[in-house]
């Protein structure tokens, strides 16, 4: 077992839940194969624990530098990443035919999870590039797929998205870098964007902005936002580099986590000579950007799984190997002392980070599974069904991994004792990195609302609907099982409780959305948690078919599948029958609280 995964565990997801392998049925993956997705997954290991581990600690101890002219940072995150684009990891999804190895997207998210694990930080610059790349392939013109496209994939340049202003934040109604349109088709922009991860640097020939911005006279608020190609160096129709662009580094963030990644204040049009190009039609922009936005949710999500699991495993390891303190009947203190996992204490934070990582890692695996099913489904009814889901699923693989994984953090950190706080153990990075991610790319609150006012609710709650039936599947498979018969029966009292919320919220959401979405962050855990209880009933059932087909080997391994599933429903599941009487109580004390009586 590496320090980065389990890889046991990885191999149980792909394969023995999501089935990946069924895929190479589907025409666009026919060239592919069980072996060489594990070939794949090979590269990206050992690439993760040779290129980018080993820098992790050193980048976070040695963040970049700006001296008003360049960015410097240590020369081993541009070793690493040029290894990366080498190995042809930016196109991984991408077809054949544009240099690309044409991988399910299940598989591109599996093996980039990790380098994100390996070096958060590091991994930060070619996963926005990977965004970027995916919306001008999706929205962007022939000419500019040429331009910009096939040196984002191959790794000249690298790319951003630049959407957060100072004085708007989260509230993109409300930015006001503007585009005035040119005489050659071409639009200058003027404007200031805050926190844009790896906006300046020089790591590549060139960075590839995708900026949010307002066409003057168009309509107020979001529906006149339109999304913009802004390089740091402009670039020629036969793809050579032009002259700098009028983009400046006002200076660099210094944050938390994700220290190795540049976080930057950058200036548009400050001299008036800021070119950039309208990727598909005026004042649709917002639209193109949450296809990068959403891709960037799940993505957080991964990371945050993956950063639990890291602090996790180093816990594991550390409490199988330090001894302290005796069984509570051994007050002989001539005996020696027990190692820490031998403490039912410590075995529970152990059992809280299992459940939390695998069953936050699983249910990211499936939303990426079900990105392929939106691409190359089986007809147009499972491509609709695989969206709606989507849809619904993302706030929470964005949100359940970024609360519950740094809990899990938190529970490394604590099982390293007085040791887990200092700079000396890795666990205490794992958290400063990890707290981050409840915050950027929408923070909980704007997940909540996202999903109680919008995505549960959506075409009659269609997407719900459908959910509630791949929960029921589940369910009637695990009652067919006596060991799992129990769990089927309270999954399906949990989902019975989502239901009677939103029946209830309904109303109130029409009438007066104010107070249905107070306490929105609560909903938001209470379904989390039924999504993850029924993700852990998925990976209990191949667990319980790898004990009756698999090899003895493996039964240790199974057995934890259990006993974690085992955990989260006796300690996890249980709080939302509460967390559902308060919502359905509609409680106002967060609205009748006056901002004085603070």
């Amino acid at each position: 077992m590496s320090g980065i995964i389990n890889r046991r565990d990885l191999d149980f997801q792909l394969f023995e839940v999501l089935d990946t392998e069924a895929l190479t049925a589907r025409p666009r993956y026919a060239e592919h194969s069980k072996e060489t997705f594990r070939a794949v997954l090979d590269t990206a290991e050992a690439m993760a624990t040779e290129k980018f581990e080993p820098h992790n600690h050193k980048a976070d101890a040695n963040e970049p530098t700006f001296d008003g002219q360049r960015v410097s940072m240590i020369p081993e995150v541009r070793e690493a990443l040029q290894a990366f684009c080498e190995a042809g990891f930016i196109a991984a999804a991408h077809d054949f035919e544009r240099g690309g190895m044409q991988l399910p997207v299940v598989m591109t998210q599996a093996a980039f999870s990790l380098f994100k694990g390996a070096n958060v930080g590091t991994a930060a610059y070619p996963f926005l590039t990977i965004g970027n790349a995916n919306v001008i392939h999706r929205f962007g013109s022939e000419a500019q797929k040429k331009k910009y496209l096939e040196p984002l994939l191959t790794g000249r340049f690298f790319g951003t998205m630049a959407l957060t202003e100072p004085q708007a934040g989260s509230s993109l109604s409300d930015i006001t870098t503007s585009a005035t349109p040119n005489a050659d088709g071409s639009y200058s922009l003027r404007g200031n964007k805050i926190f844009i991860s790896g906006g300046d640097h020089e790591l590549t020939e060139n960075i590839v902005h995708l900026v949010l911005a307002k066409i003057p006279g168009g309509p107020p608020g979001v529906k006149g936002i339109s999304l913009f190609i802004v390089p740091k160096f402009r670039v020629n129709d036969d793809g050579a580099l032009g002259p700098r662009n009028d983009v400046t580094l006002t200076g660099l963030i210094h944050k938390m986590g994700y220290r190795g990644t540049t976080s930057t204040m950058l200036a548009f049009g400050e001299q008036n000579q800021c070119v950039g190009e309208l990727i598909g039609e005026e004042h649709k922009g917002l639209s193109y950007m949450f296809h990068m936005m959403n891709e960037a949710r799940i993505g957080v999500g991964m990371g945050a799984v993956m950063l639990g699991y890291r602090g996790y495993l180093a816990s594991l390891a550390y409490a199988r190997e330090r001894p302290q303190g005796r069984a509570p009947t051994n007050k002989n203190p001539a005996e020696p002392q027990l190692k820490l996992i031998e403490h039912a204490d410590v075995r529970r934070m152990l059992l809280a980070q299992k459940a939390y990582v695998e069953g936050g890692y699983a249910l990211c695996l499936y939303c990426a599974r079900l990105v392929d099913e939106t691409r190359v489904g089986a007809g147009d009814t499972a491509i609709l069904e695989a969206g709606l889901l989507l849809d619904l699923l993302t706030p929470i693989a964005k949100s359940w991994p970024s609360q519950w994984c740094l809990e899990a953090n938190s529970l490394a950190i604590q099982i390293h004792g007085g040791y887990g706080y200092t700079r000396e153990y890795p666990v205490e990075q794992f958290y400063r990195d990890n707290r981050l991610n409840p915050i950027h790319e929408g923070t909980h609150g704007i997940q909540a609302l996202d999903l109680l006012g919008r995505k549960a609710v959506m075409n009659g709650g269609a997407a719900m609907k459908l959910f509630a039936a791949e929960l029921r599947k589940t369910c009637v498979e695990a009652k067919s099982d006596d060991a799992l018969a129990g769990y089927a029966a309270e999954l399906e009292a949990a989902m019975t409780e989502v239901a009677a919320t939103l029946q209830a919220l309904g109303p109130v959401l029409a009438s007066n959305p104010t107070l249905a979405l107070a306490n929105a962050v609560l909903f938001l855990e209470a379904f989390g948690h039924t999504v993850i209880a029924w993700i852990w009933l998925r990976q209990a059932l191949a667990a319980q078919r790898g004990l009756t087909n698999g090899i003895a080997a493996d039964a240790d391994f199974y057995r934890g599948k259990l006993a974690a599933c085992r955990w989260f429903y006796r300690w996890e599941l249980p709080k939302t029958k509460q967390w559902h009487e308060l919502l359905r109580s509609l409680d106002d004390t967060t609205l009748t609280i006056k901002p004085e009586s603070f």
